[in-house]
């Protein structure tokens, strides 16, 4: 931790040099609070502290943080105050007319640097993360009881316009045996890795019924179909649930993640496949979803800091809050693929200290169609929502309209601010939850992906995320150490 502290105070030194102010004060302090409140102040206070300046920048005024105290007669939190002084009015806390980009950069520097820093977090806080998750299945549940058939026609009418010529090319994929599956790097449910997982001695008739046969994708050809012997098929109730673990995220919360079945995993990368190669020849959807490339959401993002035209969308929870309800919907038209993806995902967890339970969710991180099916949803109800703002049906000629004012990458949304308001109560009403702390529309201040932005300038920071090496053998430390210091140059 005295390294850590190290860091921050010669970084907020440099920081005030640059900044014609001094930090001779905000050093002490936060010595003094890391001193009686440990690693968690640079962790989790400093960046709550950071999230809300963000806020404050979108908003354009400064209001109460409750873990500082404000300067004496004025608006302004006491800590790092030379810094706020020169992006905020002193007595008002009104954004400045031009306010420094230098000391909007280092406020978000000096609060957020350490958190999303790679730590475990205390068995408190993991079992509030379990805790969560099970309370994000039974909203998705009670979602499911609610929604109305004519709601759920609205989305399949819109998915349909957006995906319906590369479903159908899916479609036929599947109905003629072109699927080609593979197995992806990660952990899985039942315990193998690396070539062992060609050995698979599980799979399921849902996967059998869907005609992704174990003979046509284990063996290398029909000669060696006595080794099918060797594979029990299991029955729905007897398929091996996904196990849902945390890894870490940051020191107040990790991720919560489900590793899939080897054999679901297998066939879940050969949809995705036929997907991508179908997704990457429709000239307007490349426009609009992102999958392996962020830049584009960063320069729509820094276009929208200059001109407010587009606002930024963080959604939290984002993949365990997609019913399988909306996702049945969505594929509903397209008999073969219905059938593979509902065949292709599994339908229990294993979750600590609550035994194994049925999903509503389509599929948590760790499904490799988690990724496209969200942004798919997202995408649909983003369209749905500008279809309700303009009061009027859209067509496929009217989409490409919007293709410089919408895009999806994940979670990270961008959509045009004339619409912002239908479209967040759009994906409210189906289920998701939009991150207020870290959505913008109002001000000048953008995030998308990794990069933010104020009035067109780059005010995006450089992250610790790990804690710094004490011997050479702490592999991830060093090479974490060594990525710090080429981002920092």
């Amino acid at each position: 931790m005295k390294r850590l502290m190290s860091l921050w105070s010669r970084l907020a030194e440099e920081s005030a040099s640059q900044c014609c102010t001094s930090a001779s004060h905000d050093i002490n302090t936060v010595m003094a609070r890391v001193e009686h409140e440990g690693l968690s102040f640079l962790t989790i206070t400093l960046p709550d502290l950071g999230k809300s300046a963000q806020s404050w920048l979108d908003q354009g005024r400064v209001t109460n943080h409750p873990a500082f105290l404000t300067e004496r007669g004025g608006s302004l939190p006491r800590f790092l105050g030379g810094f706020f002084s020169r992006v905020f009015d002193r007595d008002s806390g009104l954004l400045l007319d031009e306010p420094c980009i230098d000391s909007i950069r280092a406020i978000r520097q000096l609060t957020l640097m350490f958190g999303k820093i790679l730590l475990p977090c205390s068995p408190a806080r993991q079992k509030r993360a379990i805790q969560k998750y099970i309370e994000c299945e039974l909203e998705v549940r009670e979602f499911d009881r609610s929604i109305e058939e004519r709601d759920l026609l609205d989305f399949e009418h819109m998915s349909n316009l957006l995906f319906g010529d590369v479903f159908s090319k899916i479609d036929r994929d599947i109905y003629y045996g072109r699927i080609i599956p593979k197995h992806g790097p990660g952990s899985t449910a039942d315990g193998l890795t690396g070539n062992s997982k060609f050995r698979l001695q599980h799979w399921t008739t849902r996967l059998e019924a869907a005609g992704m046969t174990a003979g046509e994708h284990l063996l290398p050809n029909w000669s060696f179909y006595s080794e099918l012997e060797e594979v029990d098929f299991d029955e729905p109730g007897s398929e091996t649930p996904v196990k849902v673990v945390l890894v870490p995220k940051t020191l107040k919360t990790p991720r919560v993640i489900a590793m899939e079945p080897t054999c679901m995993q297998f066939m879940q990368q050969g949809i995705l496949r036929s997907f991508l190669e179908h997704f990457y020849k429709d000239d307007f959807l490349v426009k609009v979803i992102g999958f392996d490339d962020q830049i584009p959401n960063q320069e729509m993002a820094r276009r929208g800091s200059l001109d407010q035209r587009t606002a930024t969308l963080d959604l939290s929870d984002a993949s365990d809050r997609v019913s399988n309800q909306l996702v049945r919907s969505m594929f509903r038209r397209y008999p073969h693929l219905f059938e593979a993806v509902d065949a292709t995902r599994s339908r229990r967890a294993v979750v600590p200290g609550h035994g194994v339970i049925r999903l509503a969710k389509y599929a948590s991180m760790g499904s490799a169609l988690c990724f496209p099916v969200e942004a798919m949803v997202f995408t649909t109800l983003i369209f749905l929502g500008i279809q309700r703002s303009l009061n009027k049906p859209l067509c496929r000629k009217d989409l490409h309209g919007f293709s410089d004012s919408v895009r999806v990458y994940g979670d990270d949304l961008i959509v045009p601010v004339d619409h912002v308001t239908p479209v967040v109560r759009m994906l409210e009403y189906f289920g998701s939850r939009v991150g207020t702390s870290k959505s913008f529309w109002t001000g000048k201040f953008r995030e998308s992906c990794g990069r933010e932005y104020f009035n067109g300038h780059d005010v995006s920071i450089t992250r610790v995320r790990q804690a710094f090496p004490t011997r050479q053998q702490d592999v991830a430390e060093v090479e974490s150490l060594v990525s710090l210091v080429i981002n920092s140059i």
